[in-house]
């Protein structure tokens, strides 16, 4: 029986559903094995469907139970609790998941990461997705919070996005899709992305890969991306940029337990070693007090927190 005994019978009927289909099921799976923040608790249950079919399937399932369950991407922008998770982790990031290029369009499962879609498309003389080389997440989670970077955003690319809600099956268009800033249909819904299409424009190698090696320059040179994060800690405020505010502030280096502020990037809240979920959430609430008192601004978190 797993920590939470009281739903021992619907993890019982949702074991023995899972059983049933193509997937991975592990009980008590330490999630810090799975964040790129590296900590957190373990979740009582953890399934990794190894098809597009089987994610619809265990999605829906999930979705018309009482289950609490949470699809967790690559895990770059989220932050696990000291006590794990009391419920079931839908792993949507896999080597199992599948992209194909189609013409001008490429279409990937959701648990494609951004890194094999940006080189697939490289790779077939595609461009439009340069800007994403290098972020550290899935094809699903990237549409879900309409991920960017150097100028460019998922809702500049993404042509239509296939999902489950409510146990049932659909698909949007870009435009339905209600992209904005680090938002999207999805934001807050218990949908389930399946996967993406991507309509990209052709273009010649050499010149798409010498973009890629920049921007992923860029990203060595000014990101700590030697040390375990969930990338950008805080959401960009208007007029301005959370790093300069956190390094005007004096915060730079600044430490709750074994979380630190980067030393390299001040937006970055990195665990600098042996760091609890409840470290960096006194250090965000510090830093977001200080920031506050200094500037008037309130700097709001991007890390999502899971519950």
């Amino acid at each position: 029986m797993t920590r939470s005994g009281g739903n021992y019978l619907n993890y019982q009927n949702f074991i023995d559903f899972a059983s049933g289909q193509d997937c991975v099921l592990l009980q008590d799976e330490p999630l810090s094995r799975h964040t790129t923040f590296c900590l957190g608790g373990a979740a009582d249950w953890y399934v990794v469907p190894r098809t597009d079919a089987a994610m619809e399937q265990l999605a829906s399932w999930l979705q018309r139970s009482d289950l609490p369950f949470f699809v967790l991407g690559n895990g770059s922008n989220i932050l696990v609790p000291d006590e794990g998770y009391r419920g079931v982790i839908l792993c949507c990031t896999n080597r199992y998941a599948q992209v194909s290029v189609r013409g001008n369009a490429l279409v990937a499962s959701a648990g494609a990461s951004l890194s094999r879609v940006c080189y697939t498309a490289y790779a077939g003389g595609l461009t439009g997705l340069e800007f994403a080389w290098g972020i550290p997440g899935s094809a699903g989670g990237a549409a879900y919070m309409n991920a960017g970077a150097y100028g460019g955003e998922m809702k500049d690319v993404i042509s239509r996005v296939w999902y489950v809600e409510d146990g049932r099956p659909g698909c949007i268009d870009r435009q339905t899709c209600d992209f904005s800033y680090r938002h999207s249909y999805f934001t807050g819904k218990k949908c389930v992305i399946t996967s993406v299409e991507y309509q990209l424009q052709p273009g010649e190698t050499a010149v798409i890969r010498a973009k890629m090696d920049d921007l992923l320059g860029r990203r060595y040179d000014k990101q700590p991306l030697d040390m375990p994060s969930a990338g950008s800690t805080f959401k960009r405020p208007v007029g301005g940029y959370a790093s300069a505010l956190i390094d005007e502030c004096g915060l730079r280096g600044f430490k709750v337990g074994g979380a630190q502020v980067s030393e390299k990037h001040c937006g970055f809240v990195v665990n600098a070693g042996g760091a609890t979920c409840a470290d960096v959430l006194e250090l965000i609430r510090r830093v977001q007090a200080i920031v506050k008192e200094k500037t008037g601004i309130k700097l709001e978190r991007e890390v999502k927190i899971l519950h």
